[in-house]
């Protein structure tokens, strides 16, 4: 809801008396090279406006060519965030959620692949009646559609809208083209962020290519409003001039991103340069006053927390930060929530299987580890044996998805004296028999299935069992939570495993489908096939995060 105070008709009704979309736009935009931190720039910007009393609602317009990122490689694009409505989406939306602690949905994310896919099947349905299809007007008409939608949807009063890539990319020409038409459509806020490379030898920042890449701008007719200065170094207020001379932008408006310590104070570090008011000026809003109260106090907290306590994540995907982005933050935000400060020991699943002794010496000095998703039979084993070390050996353990799977594969191996019992993912020739599965394919899904968009994935409810860890986390006998998996435990071994000592805590009410499981007599060991990180927050950590970190805390003392 918009502020009494803040006078704004965002939901203006036309004379015919049908209702108007009057949202403000606030574009984002990307200059000299990638990974600078738009999606942190992007959140930061939208929990600014929100903390100004504004209904916010972001967009990712990304460049390639995929309908969607969810058959796209760890490697290559880090994890993959998945919405409440089952939107396999870029990592991105899980800063725009975190930041502005809205959920974010299907109309948040855009690719070239879904335009083009949704134009082209129009073509073939005949509704341009026989026209020539072209990237103007067709392609950018379908990109502005989607954004106005997004904002419809939403019923955004502030609706922003990050474009992936880079000024200058061939693939990225068509979104900054419809935002160039835009401009003069709506009500629309243009930021650039934009890097000043320090070079060591001369001790100096440079701004040359700042201006070059606002040169790249006004070619293709776009002309920033604003412009977001990266740098590791403190930039000097001549080069804060002289960019603002160059590239014609006003000189309040050239704010300095500095690397800080935290994301997390991004936010403060913008309004510190009166950012909302900036903006608010420019899209007449009125005059705003953010209140910032709940950023100081989570600054005053990651300030306050002092100790680290080293938590292992013990993966497949090692090599790349952001494969597990939501689940470090989660980690970092449960470590805070308890005063102390994390340190992520990443732990490569395929050397604990190659009896690899350093890896195992790092995993056995954490005092707490946690399992990621993932697919495939790469590294299990070694999952396998994390999973036993924790255990046996009393360590809390935390599961998400596939780590939850692991932790019942191993308890079931070890206590029904059966080595063959895996997964049926991980018995790729079919040679086991499927009563040695512990976990399964879900109905409906089987080894020849397309893998885009096919998955469980989205929200669903889950009915908690009391007196179980599970219930003391939440506290309430319903939750609901996100998915991305195609197996399911295996039920015909329930009781057998229930007997031993595994409890299934937690369950879909309409099908019994286990949801939740964990050992009885450990300090704490649970898994859930569902994926927690996703909705924890930087001032209110998940749940499951919150007290498996209590009990890693409790282990300590």
């Amino acid at each position: 809801m918009v502020p009494q105070k803040q006078k704004i008709n965002t939901r203006a009704k036309s004379p015919k008396g049908k209702k108007e979309n009057n949202t403000k736009f606030i574009i984002v935009t990307g200059g000299v090279c990638s990974s600078l931190g738009k999606g942190i720039a992007t959140s930061s910007i939208g929990a600014i406006m929100k903390a100004c009393g504004f209904k916010v609602f972001v967009q990712k317009l990304d460049p390639y060519l995929n309908v969607d990122p969810g058959t796209m490689s760890p490697f290559q694009h880090g994890e993959v965030y998945v919405t409440n409505d089952g939107a396999e989406t870029d990592l991105d939306l899980g800063h725009y959620e975190r930041f502005i602690d809205e959920p974010m949905s299907k109309w948040s994310t855009v690719t070239t692949g879904k335009i083009y896919t949704d134009v082209l099947a129009k073509e073939r349905r005949g509704d341009f009646l026989g026209g020539t299809i072209q990237v103007v007007p067709h392609i950018t008409n379908a990109i502005k559609e989607a954004i106005r939608e997004a904002a419809a949807q939403s019923g955004a009063d502030i609706m922003m809208v990050e474009i992936g890539g880079t000024v200058g990319d061939i693939e990225g020409e068509p979104f900054l083209e419809a935002i160039r038409q835009m401009k003069s459509e709506d009500q629309v806020f243009h930021v650039h962020l934009t890097l000043l490379p320090y070079l060591k030898g001369s001790k100096e920042l440079k701004t040359k290519p700042t201006q070059l890449s606002v040169r790249e701008l006004r070619r293709i007719g776009l002309h920033p409003d604003m412009i977001l200065a990266r740098a590791d170094y403190k930039i000097p207020k001549e080069l804060l001039d002289k960019v603002s001379r160059f590239c014609d932008v006003p000189r309040e408006a050239v704010i300095p991103a500095l690397t800080v310590n935290s994301i997390y104070d991004v936010p403060l570090n913008y309004q510190k340069h009166d950012l909302a008011q900036i903006i608010g000026k420019k899209l007449d809003l009125g005059p705003l006053n953010p209140d910032m109260s709940k950023w100081e106090e989570g600054r005053e907290r990651y300030e306050k927390a002092e100790k680290t306590v080293p938590i292992a994540l013990v993966g497949k995907y090692t090599g790349l930060d952001d494969a597990y982005l939501s689940v470090i933050e989660a980690i970092k935000s449960a470590a805070v929530h308890h005063g102390r400060k994390a340190e992520i020991v990443w732990v490569e699943s395929e050397k604990l299987e190659q009896k690899d002794p350093e890896a195992w010496q790092e995993l056995k000095r954490c005092k707490g580890m946690v399992v990621p998703g993932g697919f495939g039979i790469r590294g299990i084993e070694g999952k396998i044996a994390a999973a036993k070390y924790a255990r046996t050996q009393k360590i809390p353990y935390l599961g998400l998805c596939l780590g939850a799977q692991i932790l019942t594969i191993e308890f079931a191996r070890a206590m029904l004296k059966d080595r063959e019992l895996t997964s049926e993912e991980f018995d790729e020739e079919g040679k086991i028999p499927p009563s040695k599965y512990v976990v399964h394919f879900l109905p409906g899904q089987h080894k020849g299935r397309a893998k885009g968009g096919t998955l469980r994935l989205g929200a669903y409810k889950c009915k908690l069992k009391e007196g179980t860890k599970a219930y003391e986390a939440y506290e309430v006998d319903e939750i609901e939570e996100r998915h991305r998996h195609r197996y399911e435990f295996n039920n015909s071994l329930r009781k057998k495993l229930e007997d031993k000592g595994l409890v299934f805590s937690g369950e879909w009410p309409e099908t019994q489908l286990m949801e939740i499981v964990e050992i009885r007599n450990h300090p704490f060991m649970l898994g859930s096939q569902f994926h927690p990180e996703f909705k924890s927050r930087p001032h209110r950590p998940h749940p499951l995060f919150r007290t498996f970190m209590g009990a890693v805390v409790e282990k300590r003392k």
